[in-house]
C-alpha cells in the first residue's frame, strides 16, 4: 500500500492561476462530460495549456491524481504493474539441538504501476502527451474506458484474473498534434472512446491575464509584451507561432532585471532573443533574421505608440491648466 500511494498526487489549485471566461468555458465543458461517463481529451500545439488545465480539471473533480508522461519506450507493464524483486523468507529451526532443520522461500514481488492504482482506488489518471507511447502499451486503456474493467496479469497474483474498475475513476488525456518527433497515431478505437477538445491559443484577455500573474508585471507593461509576442503570432513570418511561454519569459526576465518595455537596447534584443529562440525549430539563420527584424518594427511601432499615448495625455494636462 505504502509503495502504490507514493505515485500518488493531491491536486490543489495553483496560487497564480488565473480563471478567464476562456478558462472557465473549456473547464466547464471539460466536467460535464467528465460527469456524463466520457474521458476528455485536450489536443493542441506547445503552449496552448494543456497540461495546465487537466490538472485544473483535476482538482476540480477533487480526487487524488495519479500522473503518466508518455514515452516511447512504455510497455502495458510500465502501465499496469510488474515483477519488481523478491520476497525471501528463511526460517532455521534449532528446536532439537542436534538437528538443524533450515526453510528458504522465496517469491517474485509484484508492484501495481500508476494506471492499476488509479483503477483500483477511483483516482484521476492524467495522462500527459499519451501519443508519446506507442499504441499497443494503451491498448490496456481500451477495456478499462468502454467495459471499465482491467485484465490483470497472471503474475500478479491474486483470485480475479480482472480489475473492477471502480466508478470514481476518470481520465483527462492530452497530445500535441504538431509534434516533430517521437509521437505515434493513436488508435481509431482509442480516440473513439475519448471527447477531444481542440485548444487553440489564448484569446488576448487570457494571455495577458496570465502574463500579468505569472510575471507580476503591472498590467500596463504585460499589455505591451503581450502586443509584441500576438503581433509576430499574426504575422505569419516565423517558422513556428510564438506561444504564452514566450510573453512569460519576456516578462518574468523584465520583472527580474527591474527593466519596463522601452526603447532601449536591452529591451529589444531580450525580445529577439527569446522570440528567435521560441520560433525557430533547427536554428536557422534566414529564419531567425526574419524574425528579429519583425520583433524590431513590433517593439518600435508599440513603443510609438505609448509615446503618442503620452504625448496626448501631456498635452491634454496642459490644456486643463491652461483653462
Amino acid at each position: 500500500m505504502v509503495d502504490e500511494m507514493t505515485t500518488v498526487l493531491e491536486p490543489s489549485p495553483l496560487p497564480d492561476f488565473v480563471e478567464t471566461k476562456y478558462i472557465k468555458d473549456v473547464t466547464d465543458r471539460s466536467l460535464s462530460y467528465i460527469k456524463a461517463g466520457f474521458p476528455v481529451h485536450f489536443r493542441g500545439v506547445s503552449g496552448t495549456g494543456k497540461t495546465t488545465l487537466a490538472m485544473h480539471i483535476a482538482s476540480k473533480i477533487g480526487r487524488p491524481v495519479v500522473m503518466i508522461h508518455g514515452d516511447e519506450e512504455f510497455t502495458t507493464s510500465d502501465l499496469v504493474g510488474g515483477e519488481y524483486g523478491y520476497r525471501i523468507r528463511k526460517v532455521v529451526d534449532r528446536f532439537v539441538s542436534r538437528v538443524l532443520k533450515v526453510e528458504e522461500d522465496m517469491i517474485k514481488r509484484w508492484v501495481d504501476n500508476r494506471l492499476t492504482v488509479a483503477c483500483k482506488y477511483g483516482f484521476t489518471l492524467i495522462y500527459d502527451e499519451f501519443t508519446r507511447s506507442r499504441p499497443e502499451a494503451n491498448n490496456i486503456l481500451l477495456s478499462i474506458l468502454q467495459e471499465k474493467m482491467m485484465d490483470l496479469p497472471v503474475g500478479r497474483g491474486g483470485e480475479e484474473p480482472y480489475l473492477r474498475v471502480d466508478p470514481d475513476f476518470t481520465a483527462v488525456f492530452t497530445s500535441n498534434p504538431e509534434e516533430y518527433a517521437g509521437v505515434h497515431r493513436s488508435q481509431d478505437a482509442l480516440r473513439d472512446r475519448m471527447i477531444t477538445m481542440d485548444l487553440e491559443h489564448f484569446d488576448y484577455e487570457t494571455e495577458l491575464a496570465i502574463t500579468q500573474a505569472k510575471s507580476k508585471l503591472s498590467k500596463h507593461h504585460a499589455e505591451k509584451v503581450v502586443n509584441i509576442v500576438r503581433g509576430l503570432r499574426e504575422s505569419g513570418k516565423c517558422e513556428f507561432a510564438p506561444t504564452i511561454r514566450g510573453c512569460i519569459m519576456i516578462a518574468k526576465t523584465l520583472k527580474v532585471q527591474n527593466m519596463t518595455p522601452s526603447n532601449s537596447d536591452g529591451f529589444l534584443k531580450m525580445c529577439q532573443d527569446i522570440l528567435a529562440s521560441e520560433t525557430s525549430r533547427v536554428g536557422s539563420r534566414t529564419n531567425q533574421a526574419r524574425v528579429k527584424e519583425v520583433v524590431r518594427d513590433l517593439v518600435e511601432k508599440e513603443l510609438g505608440k505609448a509615446r503618442s499615448a503620452e504625448k496626448i495625455g501631456q498635452k491634454s494636462e496642459k490644456e486643463t491648466s491652461v483653462v
